[in-house]
């Protein structure tokens, strides 16, 4: 494939990001809310769906993060300071994936609810991987998107609005408060992206 044209694929890609990276977390919260509804959100399809759509959105986050690099016209403390969020939120996405590929494989792996239980918390014990995986870097992710996007739209001004951070400030409160507003916080950091799904110019 000649590089223009993987070039364009990949600005593409990452244009589409700033949609797919929020509407695979809403189908997450969406499939998690269906099983536990059936009452069959254990180990099998309804889990193994939500995981798998919930490791894609945290992953497609990536080049949202890249995306939101500062154009090469802005310098200084600025630019360290978006920089320092970005990395923040590409740690956090680590972190959020390394999660939901433990959730996958316990899922995978445990014949019922009791045994997924057992497994977790063995995982859990293991020193350090709570910080790591559960609680403070996965914070990060979220924390990171925030940051940047208010960094952005103080600094951007003519191009990101000043809506955006409170939208995405939505979202983060919303997924914070309860895994059942999964859908409503993705939808409200959608809208936060959407103006920026295109990028920054120079």
């Amino acid at each position: 494939m000649p590089i223009t044209e993987m070039t364009r694929l990949q600005k593409s890609f990452s244009t589409q990001a700033f949609m797919l990276g929020p509407a695979l977390m809403a189908g997450y919260g969406l499939v998690r809310a269906a099983g536990r509804a059936m009452g069959d959100y254990g180990p099998g399809a309804w889990w193994t769906v939500a995981h798998v759509l919930f490791l894609a959105g945290a992953l497609t986050f990536v080049p949202v993060f890249l995306g939101l690099r500062m154009p090469d016209g802005v310098r200084g403390g600025r630019r360290t300071g978006v920089r320092v969020a970005i990395g923040a939120g590409l740690l956090g996405t680590a972190a959020v994936a390394v999660q939901a590929v433990i959730d996958l494989v316990v899922g995978f792996l445990a014949a019922d609810e009791r045994a997924m239980g057992d497994m977790f918390e063995k995982v859990q014990d293991v020193p350090g991987v709570m910080p790591v995986v559960y609680t403070v870097l996965p914070m990060l992710f979220w924390l990171g998107l925030l940051a940047v996007v208010a960094l952005l739209a103080f600094f951007r001004r003519g191009e990101v609005p000043a809506w955006s951070p409170l939208w995405v400030l939505a979202g983060v409160v919303m997924m914070a408060m309860s895994l059942d507003l999964l859908a409503p916080g993705a939808l409200c950091i959608g809208l936060g992206l959407f103006p920026m799904r295109r990028g920054l110019t120079g």
